[in-house]
């Protein structure tokens, strides 16, 4: 049993709007759900992916616009980086350059990364990748021809990089691809959300929130395979939780010894069954359980809009 790759990654981060105008506006990705965090329902949760909102593409936000800034450290998904059609990266110098936003050029197992920083302090990484299919999502500029496909992959920042490498390679059955200085590569089978790049020094601790990865999700088909991934976590000495419904996947956590927080998810539903295709993202949508408190959490949600910027 081995996981596809990422399924998603949740981050924490300020203000909603900037939110949206980052990575809807100036990234071109589709806003796919506007619901609420499920264990803190006062709080937006925001879906941002490929047209579809398929596993591998989707980046989750929970805005806490009056928390204070985190550090990027040990324990976190450190990079998250995105892939685009080869002949792309010229195409994103630009545009990071027409909205003033700074980047690197850097270089890893043979690969350019463009690397730069979101507007609340998340690491985010372009890179040209080949495989994938392409998004068909059209906004402010940004055609599938050039288009963010989904996620390449991330870069892990550990307390325990060797504690890591172990859940990496012993739960959750990745293929060691390789070494290059101060990273080792790991692949999955997907044709995106698939390498996984750990650093192999301890990274001091980072400390939660904004600006910072909640939790990195992995894909599993259905429910069935998610229950036997919930015993091979158990029996690999590692406390996890019990199965969560989230209305558009169900999922289980843990923590990994290099304490990084894990969660594995199913690829279905998805995001289409309580609103149909053409519509997902256009208005806030509840859990069944909260839909009788929809004015007391819906109204006080500062409005929202995906719009040119």
């Amino acid at each position: 049993m081995k996981t596809a790759g990422i399924h998603h990654i949740s981050a924490i981060v300020g203000n909603a709007q900037e939110n949206v105008d980052f990575y809807a506006g100036i990234l071109g990705l589709r806003l796919v759900k506007k619901t609420v965090n499920f264990d803190d329902p006062g709080t937006y949760h925001l879906y941002f992916g490929n047209e579809g909102g398929e596993p591998g593409t989707l980046i989750t936000f929970f805005p806490w616009n009056r928390s204070y800034r985190g550090k990027v450290g040990g324990g976190q998904v450190g990079i998250t980086s995105y892939a685009v059609p080869m002949g792309a990266l010229p195409f994103w110098e630009k545009r990071l350059s027409h909205y003033d936003i700074p980047f690197d050029k850097v270089e890893r197992f043979g690969e350019t990364y463009l690397q730069f920083v979101d507007v609340h302090g998340l690491i985010l990484e372009i890179v040209e990748r080949s495989e994938g299919k392409e998004n068909p999502w059209t906004f402010n500029g940004v055609t599938p021809e050039v288009g963010i496909k989904g996620f390449a992959g991330t870069v892990f920042f550990s307390l325990k990089p060797e504690e890591t490498i172990k859940t990496v390679e012993e739960v959750m059955d990745l293929n060691k691809l390789g070494e290059e200085g101060d990273v080792v590569r790991y692949r999955s089978s997907s044709d995106r959300g698939n390498t996984i790049d750990i650093k192999k020094t301890a990274v001091p601790k980072g400390r939660m929130g904004i600006g910072t990865v909640h939790h990195i999700a992995w894909r599993a088909k259905d429910e069935q395979e998610l229950k036997a991934w919930q015993d091979r976590v158990q029996e690999n000495d590692l406390q996890v939780t019990e199965v969560k419904d989230r209305n558009y996947f169900k999922a289980i956590y843990y923590r990994e010894h290099g304490d990084i927080l894990f969660e594995i998810a199913t690829d279905g539903p998805g995001f289409a069954h309580d609103e149909s295709y053409e519509k997902m993202g256009s208005e806030v949508m509840l859990p069944p359980a909260y839909e009788n408190r929809r004015d007391e959490l819906v109204n006080p949600l500062l409005p929202i809009e995906v719009r040119e910027v």
